[in-house]
């Protein structure tokens, strides 16, 4: 669903939302339509909501959350089939209070990406100008890592865009790839791959496919020299970080090297032309923007400007 649809408070669990938390928290009952999302603390508590589930797999029915109605079969069909069955609801509290929260929410996350804290780029920032800039019929591919975190919530997704990844996460260098294969599945849309420095070192010389059939993918790394997510998660835990440094890369160098285009960014005064031109360059091209390695992916109730 677009951002900005007034029926949807955006994702839910640790790279979610916090309205979208608030509702789950809130909630009397919750549909579960096609999704094994990983995190029960972000569920209903137990006993909290009535639940209902449908997946086309019987073995994910009550996997996650319990039901008391799980309904095995296509999800279209079925949401075709119980549509008719429901009954309008005078009272839209639930609704206002979900909407103002979203609204409070948008306005903490402009906050976030206006604010800079030291001499490298928040991430907040560099996917927020990829969001505004980003062609009207992009597809957005996903890497998984604190980046994911970053994009989910920076990117708002317009009608007409798309968007993938890793469905069970902990899926490193997945958005090259997936990239490649929107690209060749919808030629005429830019397909643009969100990716950290260490998910993109994993399968870089994959870029070569999207040159030598002159796809037009663009790759957007979040350069941090260093594998964020676990560093931070390392932190949260009180043990030493250990194995998370990464020797520094120059993406665009590599992609240079490939024969694909190649950018850089590495201040707010850069960024946004920077972006502008990586994302009106023919065929394959890569930015790469310099980002603050301590700046942590949040859960939804942390998130601070």
């Amino acid at each position: 669903m677009p951002d900005d649809d007034p029926l949807t408070t955006g994702g839910v669990g640790h790279l979610g939302t916090a309205p979208s938390q608030w509702a789950m928290q809130t909630c009397d009952t919750v549909l579960i339509l096609g999704t094994t999302m990983p995190w029960v603390d972000s569920y209903p508590k137990p006993g909290q909501a009535r639940g209902v589930q449908i997946d086309i797999k019987a073995d994910h029915i009550g996997l996650k959350y319990p039901v008391e109605v799980g309904l095995t079969g296509d999800m279209g069909a079925t949401l075709d089939a119980l549509l008719p069955m429901l009954q309008a609801k005078g009272d839209r509290s639930f609704l206002t209070e979900a909407q103002r929260r979203k609204r409070d929410w948008r306005n903490l996350l402009d906050q976030v990406e206006a604010t800079q804290k030291g001499p490298r780029l928040r991430p907040q920032t560099a996917v927020r100008v990829l969001s505004d800039l980003a062609p009207a019929n992009a597809l957005f591919s996903m890497d998984c890592g604190a980046n994911t975190h970053f994009a989910a919530r920076h990117i708002q997704i317009r009608q007409g865009q798309g968007w993938t990844g890793s469905g069970t996460l902990v899926t490193m260098a997945s958005a090259l790839p997936l990239a490649i294969a929107g690209a060749f599945a919808h030629p005429g849309r830019t397909s643009i791959a969100l990716a950290g420095d260490g998910g993109l070192s994993m399968l870089m010389a994959e870029l070569s496919t999207a040159v030598m059939n002159r796809l037009d993918v663009k790759v957007m790394v979040l350069n941090n020299d260093a594998y964020g997510q676990v560093k931070a998660e390392q932190r949260e835990l009180g043990v030493p970080e250990y194995g998370c440094a990464l020797g520094h890369i120059d993406f665009a160098a590599c992609a240079e090297g490939m024969g694909a285009r190649g950018f850089r960014a590495a201040s707010v005064a850069e960024l946004r032309p920077a972006v502008q031109a990586w994302l009106a360059a023919s065929g394959p091209a890569v930015i790469d923007v310099q980002v603050d390695a301590e700046e942590e992916s949040q859960r939804p109730d942390k998130v601070v400007a």
